[in-house]
């Protein structure tokens, strides 16, 4: 979380308003999306450097999360907006999507 987003779980959790909800609940998709990027890069570290013991998990975890972060700067840099958003589940649900025409095709 920290590697991804430059903040921990507690911080993200007042960011979003939260007391125990649970904080992936409240992610937009681009947040989820670089959650899972982090995870998914850790668990390949792990498995191609063959990490034994606590310090060499660290580490995984680590570089996982900063491979998310650079990301995350980077779509940051290019739309000009932040990715971390103060959005919850229930703001989130309350915006509609927009329903499409038909076309006389």
């Amino acid at each position: 979380m920290q590697g991804t987003f430059d903040l921990k779980v507690d911080e993200y959790k007042q960011v979003k308003t939260l007391v125990r909800e649970n904080l992936r609940d409240h992610m937009t998709d681009i947040e989820l999306i670089l959650t899972m990027l982090a995870e998914a890069t850790t668990t390949k570290l792990h498995r191609d450097r063959d990490s034994q013991g606590m310090e060499p998990l660290k580490k995984d975890a680590k570089d996982g999360g900063a491979v998310a972060g650079r990301t995350r700067k980077d779509i940051e840099q290019q739309t000009g907006k932040p990715v971390i958003s103060t959005q919850n589940f229930k703001q989130l649900a309350s915006v509609r999507p927009k329903k499409l025409k038909k076309s006389d095709d």
